[in-house]
């Protein structure tokens, strides 16, 4: 049965894009969901937020969204006008949106029920919008404010998971002062943490997704230029040993009763990339394995340190916790996504639909599972 203020449908506000480096993923994950949700059970209005931060009100054309011949899109592309922008309310009493375009009277575009928050990096995956959410008394789909900045910031993860006693692998953080004021120190502490662990390392932004900045570091020689590149998408930079092992991933949903695991999946070597990096992942399209080939024992502890780790970081509605299964038989966590590439051909929805249930339906469970949850403490 569906949760509604009213007789008339819930209206879900999809919103996508962003500011952040995985602004094109944003838009490609937003034109699956908005082809999947159920238009006779709800309204819905696509809301795209611009490179440099606009909010737009965009075409409702998901075809319009996709990667087409190596060309990622863009919510410039979408957008209705190139000066027309969107407002959410500030007032918790009001969820009524308005739109305005310069020289013209503002126009009111109704109620949104609830916002489904598409946006992946900084500046919308990170707790920024789950602030203004908040403020708003808007209810929206996935986690908190507190979960989606943990989920974001790769240090502050693995030190939560730490203090939950979760298996995380040895890493070392350059913040963005260490770098700036003695660059020397900064590299001694990398050459240090290699020394300990070996090489090669891997040079990450602390808070970015999709791969976008990471460099593996074979060794001194080319550290520097891994740092830099990682510095361009976050001034605060993560090195990490190399893990060796598989690859897997455990998709976690929160249901009536409380979060459950998917069938896990496994990510197999990459033969023509380095590492699963950005092109593996979205332009060439790298097949994961689902069900991943582990035994009943290997698939239940993942699926219960994936439920862990979204209880540890206070996590709700939905993540991929990504894992690797060492040589010695020990998962070690990798990380969370506290919202996932949400594609059909994406691996969290591919590992629901293997579990039973399938991408509409995980949509739908998802908006419904916001449209129940009350903003504020809880």
């Amino acid at each position: 049965m569906s949760i509604q203020p009213s007789s008339r449908k819930p209206r879900v506000a999809v919103v996508f894009g962003g500011r952040s480096s995985e602004h094109a993923i944003s838009v490609v994950t937003a034109g699956a969901v908005l082809s999947a949700i159920d238009r006779d059970k709800y309204d819905v209005l696509p809301i795209g937020i611009t490179t440099d931060g606009r909010w737009a009100l965009t075409a409702d054309d998901p075809s319009r969204m996709a990667i087409a011949d190596r060309a990622l899109p863009s919510v410039e592309q979408l957008a209705e006008s190139s000066d027309g922008s969107v407002m959410l309310p500030v007032d918790p009493a009001s969820r009524e949106v308005v739109y305005s375009e310069p020289g013209s009277v503002p126009k009111a575009l109704g109620d949104v029920d609830v916002v489904f928050p598409m946006l992946h990096g900084p500046y919308g995956e990170d707790g920024t919008l789950q602030g203004l959410l908040e403020l708003s008394g808007v209810p929206y789909v996935g986690s908190g404010v507190l979960a989606s900045a943990v989920g974001m910031d790769k240090e502050y993860m693995k030190r939560v998971f730490i203090s939950f006693g979760l298996p995380v692998g040895p890493y070392v953080v350059i913040r963005p002062r260490d770098w700036e004021n003695d660059p020397a120190a900064a590299r001694k502490t990398v050459v240090d943490f290699a020394a300990d662990h070996g090489w090669p390392v891997f040079v990450k932004p602390a808070r970015a997704g999709s791969s976008m900045g990471i460099s593996k570091v074979n060794d001194l020689a080319g550290l520097d230029e891994a740092i830099e590149e990682a510095r361009r998408h976050d001034p605060k930079v993560l090195v990490e040993s190399l893990l060796r092992g598989r690859e897997i991933e455990c998709g976690v949903l929160e249901f009536e009763d409380g979060p459950r695991a998917s069938v896990p999946a496994e990510i197999p070597p990459v033969t023509a990339h380095d590492f699963y990096d950005f092109e593996a992942k979205y332009i060439d399209s790298a097949e994961g394995v689902v069900p991943a080939p582990l035994t009943p024992e290997q698939t239940a502890e993942v699926q219960r340190l994936a439920v862990a780790a979204f209880d540890a970081a206070s996590c709700e509605g939905l993540v991929r916790a990504d894992f690797f299964l060492q040589d010695d038989g020990e998962f070690v966590i990798n990380e969370i996504n506290t919202m996932p590439g949400f594609t059909p051909i994406s691996m969290y929805p591919r590992m629901w639909q293997e579990s039973g249930v399938g991408y509409a339906e995980l949509v739908d469970r998802l908006i419904q599972a916001a449209l129940r949850r009350p903003t504020g403490l809880r």
